[in-house]
């Protein structure tokens, strides 16, 4: 198995190597064989070469199996086109799968009262390859435009993906649109709800703007959801929101033979370089991979380990800490050494964090 590793820019470069030094303790410690991929992208790459991503990069992208990916700049300049958009499209990488669900312990740690960190478990599932992210636009003076673009073929193939992780959890799907605005909504919708029924899966449907409200408000209503590309781009930074930080935000961008496992978080040039970047998002990011892989005893300890660092309170600055990222990151490795030494989740991945 090859695994592309692109730090990025700004804190990309510090969050990716406490997630690269977990993959290393596993792939090391139990010869999975997997060969690390350097590449580099981004608009450090931009500003010394003139180009932020080359058709080379892209076919060594495709070679690989799957991709660990940090933060990208984006710069005010028309020439620079969107690294993400055309890794996502070129790899086909259709679902973009964005978990809110709260660290345990996070809530007592940032002393949230008003809310039960059982009561959120949300999977959002975003249309990653067409609407407001078409790449179609036309750029002028006095007038921009961009095209909104909605298939059936790429809603049936989200809604598809979007029910099979709703038949592995509660059986229930929710369809995120503005079918009452956008006329091109109401093909996503009618292609999700025909979907979904013809899957036997329980389906209802809410307007992007009331579940935006709802999600903050009453959580707990909701299981998977499944949008489109900009509405799920929104709203899954919003769902940060239920997790205490954007830098405990891991996503996944997945395909029919290749995943893409990134921080939501940006590049964040303010904080960059200071050493006091989450690298946590990174390492749930990780899990998603471990998961997508099918190693799910490591993807529970790493789990556990990051739950561990919540409930050691060995946490960066945004979370109310004094350690840096490499102290974090360095926590939680010796806690997955740890626990994976004892057999930690090994029979029961639910077992109280020791």
């Amino acid at each position: 198995m090859r695994t592309a590793i692109i730090e990025g820019d700004g804190i990309g470069k510090e969050v990716i190597p406490e997630a690269v030094a977990i993959l290393d303790y596993f792939n090391e410690t139990y010869d999975w064989g997997i060969e690390k991929v350097p590449v580099e992208v981004g608009f450090g790459k931009w500003e010394r070469t003139g180009s932020a991503i080359t058709d080379d990069d892209i076919s060594l992208l495709k070679s690989c199996d799957t991709i660990l990916f940090g933060a990208i700049t984006t710069v005010n300049d028309p020439s620079y086109k969107s690294v993400l958009l055309r890794i996502r499209k070129e790899l086909n990488l259709y679902a973009n799968i964005r978990p809110i669900l709260p660290i345990p312990g996070i809530y007592e740690l940032l002393k949230i009262k008003d809310r039960n960190e059982a009561d959120v478990n949300i999977i959002i599932v975003r249309e990653n390859t067409e609407g407001l992210y078409s790449g179609i636009e036309e750029i002028g003076a006095d007038k921009s435009t961009t095209t909104r673009v909605i298939t059936q073929k790429a809603s049936e193939r989200i809604a598809s993906f979007a029910c099979g992780l709703a038949a592995e959890r509660e059986n229930r799907l929710t369809v995120v649109h503005k079918s009452n605005v956008l006329k091109s909504d109401k093909l996503f919708l009618d292609t999700c709800r025909q979907t979904a029924e013809s899957k036997g899966i329980a389906v209802s449907d809410k307007l992007v703007d009331i579940f935006a409200y709802d999600l903050i408000m009453s959580p707990e209503k909701y299981d998977v959801v499944v949008t489109t590309n900009l509405f799920g781009d929104i709203l899954s930074d919003l769902g940060a929101v239920l997790l205490g930080s954007i830098g405990l935000a891991p996503s996944a961008n997945i395909g029919d033979n290749q995943a893409f496992f990134e921080p939501v978080h940006g590049s964040a040039p303010d904080i960059a370089g200071k050493g006091v970047a989450n690298p946590i998002a990174a390492i749930l990011s990780l899990k998603m991979m471990f998961d997508w892989m099918g190693k799910k005893r490591e993807a529970c300890l790493v789990n556990r380990a990051v739950a561990a660092a919540i409930h050691d309170k060995i946490v960066t600055p945004d979370l109310g800490g004094k350690y840096s990222t490499k102290e974090v990151g360095d926590f939680i490795l010796s806690k997955v050494r740890q626990y994976d030494a004892a057999s930690f989740c090994l029979e029961d991945p639910n077992e109280v964090l020791k």
